[in-house]
């Protein structure tokens, strides 16, 4: 059965976006960004809402820009192809290799997890993740740890006080002081 990832880069007191809505400080070096497209390999699906689906539609033509590097021209031709869902209220169409979800999050991860196709599941975006948390759709959690303190803006975790047990997968510190965390929640086996 595919499993399902939320993956995310996070600053060290918890939020993917600052209190401005901004996210410079998440600028990957080399070493980061070989990282995730490494990661992105894995990925036979991924699920996002609207604002995530928004800031990614760069890397839809990003290869028409001829200042790119070696790097995001190999990223591009990895993310484009990629089948994506995208859970969204206000939009009516979505470009490229995307879809609009026709469910609710549980029956689409369902859905995906019944197919016999390869790759993980992967989240994108904190309230979509929020809800698949409250839902226990999540099987890992993966942060790329920035260490800046932004002060405020969306968490990575969801605040909903419920107690969620993991165990430590793995851990890599990058050359830029980049911490990779990923840790796989710890369920119980039913009696």
């Amino acid at each position: 059965m595919r499993s399902v990832t939320y993956s995310m880069n996070v600053s060290l007191d918890g939020y993917i976006v600052g209190p401005d809505g901004g996210f410079d400080w998440t600028t990957p070096d080399e070493q980061v960004f070989r990282f995730w497209i490494d990661e992105i390999r894995e990925v036979g699906v991924h699920l996002m809402g609207r604002r995530l689906y928004e800031t990614m539609l760069y890397w839809e033509t990003a290869d028409q820009d001829p200042s790119l590097g070696d790097p995001e021209l190999e990223w591009t031709s990895l993310w484009k192809p990629l089948p994506k869902v995208v859970f969204s209220t206000t939009l009516s169409t979505v470009q490229g290799n995307a879809r609009l979800a026709s469910g609710g999050l549980a029956e689409e991860i369902e859905r995906l997890r019944a197919e016999s196709e390869e790759g993980d599941i992967a989240i994108g975006g904190a309230t979509l993740a929020a809800e698949a948390a409250a839902l226990d759709l999540i099987d890992e959690y993966q942060a790329v740890v920035y260490p800046v303190l932004v002060g405020g803006g969306i968490p990575f975790f969801p605040r909903n006080e419920r107690q969620v047990d993991l165990e430590l997968v793995e851990t890599r510190t990058f050359g830029s002081k980049v911490v990779y965390l990923r840790y796989r929640v710890a369920r119980q086996a039913a009696l």
